[in-house]
């Protein structure tokens, strides 16, 4: 039955039923069980049973010992953040949690008082619905290509790429020897080692790699990671060497959020006829050197504006020399968040899911 078939059997089917009853009907389908498990496939059930298999062997928050700086800039943050890693836990395995005392959805505001405020949370993963959500709907056919995931961690988006695409070639950058072994662990026993590789490296060390790309992946590697000026040199690389007319980009958060807060210096000397001499230094952000001449919003370029929607107000505190960072780098693609995926599905975390193309 094709899509046209179905939706005429669904307005049959909707015109049988009592007036009376339709809302409840409305309401079964937006919140039973038993439809999920209808529309349930081979293919989540693979990605939960790994799933399940990593959150016996982490902790809670998933994160290691050695994240000192990711930890670090949690608790840096306006608000008190926590790590829920996605792939890992839904939202009925984090109220589990909170049951159990495990984690919290609130911090007290004033100690001893009833004053509270809810916690952020973060992932620095993809959910199972996410990577559905990716691979079904924001990025075109894969066949052939090849998709780098920077900073792959617990291999979700290489799992979710296997079962999810037909991309011949899948390859994890992880800096963490132990996030490594933990998927080579999965990868050899799940039999996925047909497609998938994972590189124990710096990515600005895969030069090759990236300049190979079809797609490249990126959802919240660098900035809980790294120190400002290195971020600003990764950043740099990947620019320069992630260039291949028409490869795909997908960010978590926007590019423009990331990159607004990294500040660039740029210097310049200006000789006037009489002989006197002045050096000028700028200072940008990098969001602002990358979409120089152009702001990028819906696959068209416009006149570069004062000011991005998502740019964050404060700075931080770091200036690098400007060195080989063109403008125009990438567009920014149109992406259709309107679609239904399960009940589980967090529409403002599908929302966070950016598209660019280089051009």
């Amino acid at each position: 039955m094709n899509l046209c078939d179905a939706q005429s059997e669904v307005k049959l089917l909707l015109n049988k039923v009592k007036p009376s009853e339709l809302h409840k009907l409305f309401n079964w389908i937006r919140t039973s069980d038993e439809l999920d498990e209808l529309l349930s496939d081979n293919r989540k059930v693979i990605l939960r049973h790994i799933s399940d298999e990593l959150r016996a062997a982490l902790p809670p928050d998933a994160m290691l010992p050695s994240e000192s700086t990711a930890y670090c800039k949690m608790q840096q943050r306006s608000r008190p953040t926590v790590h829920v890693d996605s792939f890992l836990y839904d939202e009925d395995q984090v109220d589990s949690l909170c049951e159990e005392g495990a984690f919290s959805r609130s911090y007290c505001l004033t100690c001893g008082s009833y004053k509270t405020a809810p916690l952020d949370f973060i992932s620095h993963s993809f959910s199972i619905s996410e990577l559905q959500f990716l691979f079904e709907n924001v990025l075109p056919d894969l066949s052939g290509r090849l998709l780098v995931d920077v900073g792959s961690r617990l291999g979700a988006v290489l799992y979710g790429a296997h079962v999810f695409s037909s991309a011949s070639q899948l390859v994890g950058v992880e800096l963490s020897e132990e996030f490594v072994k933990l998927q080579n662990d999965i990868i050899r026993k799940y039999q996925l080692t047909d497609r998938i590789r994972v590189l124990h490296s710096d990515v600005c060390l895969q030069d090759a790699l990236l300049q190979s790309a079809d797609v490249l992946i990126m959802n919240n590697v660098f900035e809980f990671f790294m120190e400002p000026r290195e971020q600003v040199r990764a950043w740099r690389f990947i620019m320069e060497n992630f260039r291949k007319k028409g490869s795909l980009l997908v960010t978590v958060p926007s590019l423009q959020e990331s990159l607004s807060t990294l500040q660039v210096s740029h210097t310049h000397t200006h000789t006037h006829t009489h002989t006197h001499t002045h050096t000028h230094t700028h200072t940008h952000t990098l969001s602002n050197i990358i979409f120089g001449y152009s702001e990028i919003s819906g696959g068209q370029t416009l006149e570069t504006r004062t000011s991005f929607k998502h740019v964050i107000s404060e700075p931080l505190p770091v200036c690098v020399p400007q060195e080989a960072l063109q403008p125009g780098w990438v567009e920014e693609l149109p992406v259709d968040y309107n679609v239904y995926l399960d009940r589980d599905t967090d529409p403002d975390a599908l929302r966070q899911i950016h598209l660019y193309r280089v051009i």
